[in-house]
């Protein structure tokens, strides 16, 4: 039996989707993701962050450009106590602009290639795994790669969601969090990371139960 891990999304789980057409290395994670990370590794976890990075076909950046950020970003992680075990992005696009990655692939989200790639290169065990993501081609990746569960973030739910397990949100919350989980086939629908993390932890709880 390998590990079990959380897999992550980037832009707009871990970090603001800015839709920026640069692998700006000064990107400042978001603030709940750190703890979110430490909250999972310490219940046992790998994070492993999985990303589609387009640009790179489009012509934006180029992978040299966006491993040098992605090394600040698990650099930032690491200084704040919440390092991040791997991080696999994919470059490809169809119909791209730089024929070397204007390819049909196996890993651009919601094709699983990167959660495999990752399980086979880290022993991840997972249908003991999770994948958390505020699209629904995270969900769908997750899902075909056959993880245990799916969270989908919903940040405009940020100011209003409160995760209390000892009693029910708003009977109209409720409600659009179940259309939503049906919509995409989600398992939980949550406003950012650091909840999600807290319903994959109170999954886990369930289960031991």
């Amino acid at each position: 039996m390998g590990s079990k891990a959380v897999f992550l999304d980037r832009d707009g789980t871990i970090t603001p989707e800015t839709g920026a057409r640069e692998a700006d290395p000064d990107v400042e994670p978001l603030p709940e993701s750190f703890g979110a990370v430490r909250t999972l590794r310490r219940a046992g976890f790998l994070v492993v962050v999985v990303t589609n990075q387009s640009g790179i076909a489009r012509g934006y950046y180029t992978e040299a450009e966006l491993r040098g950020m992605h090394d600040a970003l698990m650099h930032k992680f690491a200084e704040a106590g919440a390092p991040i075990d791997a991080l696999y992005y994919c470059p490809h696009l169809p119909d791209g602009e730089v024929a070397e990655y204007a390819v049909e692939c196996n890993c651009r989200k919601p094709r699983p290639g990167l959660l495999l790639r990752a399980a086979q290169e880290h022993e991840i065990d997972l249908p003991a795994s999770y994948m958390v993501g505020d699209t629904e081609r995270d969900i769908q990746a997750g899902r075909a790669a056959g993880c245990k569960g799916t969270a989908l973030i919903r940040p405009d739910q940020r100011d209003t969601f409160t995760l209390d397990f000892g009693a029910a949100p708003q009977w109209q919350q409720v409600m659009q969090q179940m259309k939503e989980a049906v919509e995409t086939g989600a398992n939980a629908v949550v406003p950012d990371v650091a909840v999600a993390a807290d319903w994959i932890l109170a999954v886990e709880e369930s289960d031991r139960g």
